[in-house]
């Protein structure tokens, strides 16, 4: 499951930097890109050929955007909150009652 989180994230990375590059390229007043491929001869179809490309390949990769992160969370699902779990009291066991000591002294072996 970690391995398709991991995935998921490197095509969002991948996808977003893509998205970045795409912003950046384009001209707000509708130069850009487009004015470097249109010439004096072909000023209307290469200028909006190219203007309608990047807006669709921004509109798309905002979308895979979108749809990657919400897969990662179907897929991983959300988190839960639990309650603290409580600890079991553990038994202890009492400690083992020693033998008497005896009062008689201790049996030696035979010398050799």
């Amino acid at each position: 499951m970690d391995s398709i989180f991991i995935l998921l994230m490197v095509l969002v990375m991948i996808a977003s930097v893509l998205l970045v590059i795409i912003v950046m390229a384009q001209n707000p007043k509708g130069g850009g890109l487009s004015s470097t491929f249109g010439g004096a001869s072909s000023t209307q179809f290469g200028v909006q050929r190219t203007n309608d490309f990047m807006e669709k390949a921004t509109w798309t990769l905002g979308g895979v955007i979108i749809v990657l992160i919400l897969l990662s969370v179907i897929l991983t699902g959300k988190p839960t909150q639990t309650a603290p779990v409580q600890q079991q009291p553990v038994k202890q066991e009492a400690p083992a009652k020693s033998a008497p000591a005896s009062t008689s002294t201790p049996v030696q072996a035979p010398a050799k």
